[in-house]
């Protein structure tokens, strides 16, 4: 009795201490579960056990002295369950963990980089992002600027209309005559001289009229080396003088070119009309770079006058300088000039004459004209044409016109009737 009053004193106890105490759940492994995983100890409370629904498969339920109910969790399907629920627990846990390891790795990481200093960038990326960069700020630039660049474009328009419309015209006359003057000399004998008498009519009228309209400013002092009356002579009225002489210039050797071609074959055979023709350009070309010389001089003089003493003496070196650099480049052209000179002296001939053997072998027909032989030459290709033929080909071409075997290093340009189109403006 004494013992059972105990129990139930100590039991009362125990309750009390339940009461105010919470719910506790804990396992422990055991002996089995440390070697094979497959056992679970919970540690309940005496009022738990009496809530708690039985355990699957009979799992025995133990109470030991310190009145917390164990319950032992059988090993098979559920104690693998429960092993597994333990190892993905503790692996859940190990990955939480990692994890902020891992973040906190990170983060040093982070602090690592922001202080060391940042890589070099790579120079070819670098200078194509920064030309592209470069184009863009161009391009954005043109863009923003383009209204005022349309209003500046028509006030100049406005301002100088007469002095383009005369450019325009010149040029366009230019264009016209040059083409002409090429499809003449390519047609040889069948050229028509009408056509050629139309072209210098042409020309002269258009001078005429050119000179006529700007009498006053007297710009045909230009042709002979003396300065335009203008006044203000200004940069753009120095620049528009030199342009209408230029083409002006252009119009004498096209009107020469015209000449020579309206003379008959028995005074001037296609070889010496193509010398004629070559030395024609030549000259002209070298009367164009001295014209520019007296406006360009005055106007450096005498654009520093208004300045005194130190302004003319800074416009008089500087039309010494710019005399000097003219004289270099004659000296640069002058050797070209002579050798077109001794090729009008001296005439030229391709290749060696033909024989009559040659020439039946060849069919006895030039394959240029497709007619009988004149003169008939002989290329190192063994090639026969007529002499005035293969003359006018290698006018355009350096090889012969069957095998193209390269026959000469050079070409002697403005045979053809061509006219350079290059504006000498200084």
């Amino acid at each position: 009795m004494k013992l059972r009053v105990q129990n139930d004193g100590s039991d009362s106890r125990r309750a009390s201490k339940l009461k105010d105490s919470p719910t506790v759940m804990q396992t422990e492994p055991t002996q089995g579960d440390a070697h094979a995983g497959n056992g679970l100890l919970l540690n309940l409370q005496p009022e738990l056990l009496a809530k708690t629904p039985a355990t699957p498969s009979g799992a025995p339920v133990s109470r030991p002295e310190g009145g917390e109910v164990c319950v032992h969790m059988p090993g098979g399907e559920s104690g693998e369950n429960g092993g597994a629920a333990g190892t993905s627990r503790r692996s859940r846990v190990g990955s939480h963990g990692h994890s902020h390891s891992h973040h906190g790795h990170g983060r040093a990481s982070h602090s690592h980089h922001e202080s060391e200093p940042p890589p070099e960038p790579d120079t070819d990326s670098g200078e194509t992002s920064s030309s592209f960069s470069e184009l863009r700020y161009l391009y954005h630039w043109i863009q923003k600027s383009l209204p005022f660049l349309v209003i500046l474009c028509s006030k100049l328009v406005i301002q100088h209309a007469l002095g383009l419309a005369v450019g325009v015209g010149l040029f366009m006359t230019f264009l016209y005559v040059n083409q002409s003057l090429q499809t003449q000399v390519f047609h040889q004998d069948r050229r028509s001289k009408l056509q050629c008498v139309w072209l210098l009519v042409f020309m002269s009228f258009s001078t005429s009229l050119l000179y006529y309209t700007f009498f006053e400013e007297s710009l045909h002092h230009c042709l002979i080396f003396l300065g335009p009356n203008i006044e203000p002579l200004g940069f753009w009225e120095v620049l528009w003088a030199i342009g209408v002489t230029n083409f002006v210039i252009k119009f004498l050797v096209m009107g020469t070119k015209c000449l020579v071609l309206l003379l008959p074959n028995s005074m001037l055979t296609l070889r010496k009309q193509g010398r004629w023709l070559m030395l024609t350009e030549e000259l002209g070309q070298l009367y164009q770079v001295l014209a520019p010389v007296p406006p360009w001089s005055r106007y450096l003089v005498t654009y520093q006058e208004v300045d005194g003493n130190t302004g003319l003496t800074l416009g008089v070196l500087l039309a010494l300088i710019y005399l000097i650099l003219k004289l270099l480049g004659l000296y640069t052209q002058w050797p070209a000039f002579m050798k077109t000179v001794r090729i009008f002296l001296k005439g030229e001939h391709t290749g060696m004459p033909a024989t009559r053997g040659q020439c039946s072998e060849a069919g006895d027909v030039c394959p240029i004209c497709q007619g009988e032989y004149r003169e008939p030459r002989s290329l190192v290709c063994q090639h026969v044409f007529c002499d005035e033929c293969i003359a006018l080909w290698f006018n355009r071409e350096k090889s012969c016109p069957l095998c193209r075997t390269v026959i000469t290093e050079k070409v002697y340009k403005w045979r053809d009737g061509a006219t350079s189109p290059h504006l000498q403006i200084f």
